[in-house]
């Protein structure tokens, strides 16, 4: 287990030799990319995702092991939601790249080729983060659709949230 980072953790130089910048580039389909090659071993790939964070004074996207931290490039949304579950009450449960779980609260948008955003990690410092929903997750939400007033809208702890269709 990594230490807990101390406040000038992120304010320390790298190492001699070294620098913060990396070729690191998360591709817009979640894919990591080290100096233009797939990124193939599946524990790294996994291990990179949760790894993902923002710098607490430039808000800047960083890999953060608890042990060093580098700035990496994201194409799109720094995680995919990846499936959508029931969570047992009849509401939306998202499974994140990182392999976390967390409820749909709300903060739905949609980006270019009608692709499906959604704000998660809300309680992670500093503010929150977005979620592409994959093509297989966007259609796991069928059973959360409820008419509305506006047409349709997606079931929520937190209420009906509207979709623009």
């Amino acid at each position: 287990m990594a230490p807990s980072p101390d406040e000038d953790f992120y304010r320390r130089p790298p190492p001699p030799g070294r620098s913060r910048e990396s070729t690191i580039v998360l591709a817009k389909d979640g894919r990591f990319f080290h100096d233009g090659e797939l990124v193939e071993h599946p524990r790294m790939g996994e291990a990179m995702h949760g790894w993902i964070s923002r710098h607490p004074d430039d808000g800047r996207f960083i890999l953060d092991n608890g042990y060093d931290w580098t700035y990496f490039t994201v194409e799109d949304a720094p995680y995919t939601v990846q499936a959508v579950g029931d969570d047992g009450e009849g509401y939306p449960l998202l499974v994140l790249s990182d392999g976390t779980h967390e409820p749909l609260e709300g903060g739905l948008r949609t980006g270019p080729g009608d692709s499906l955003y959604v704000r998660v990690k809300s309680g992670k410092k500093p503010g929150f983060f977005e979620a592409k929903f994959s093509r297989h997750a966007q259609a796991q939400l069928g059973p959360f659709l409820v008419e509305s007033g506006d047409g349709i809208a997606l079931r929520t702890r937190s209420g009906a949230v509207p979709l623009e269709v």
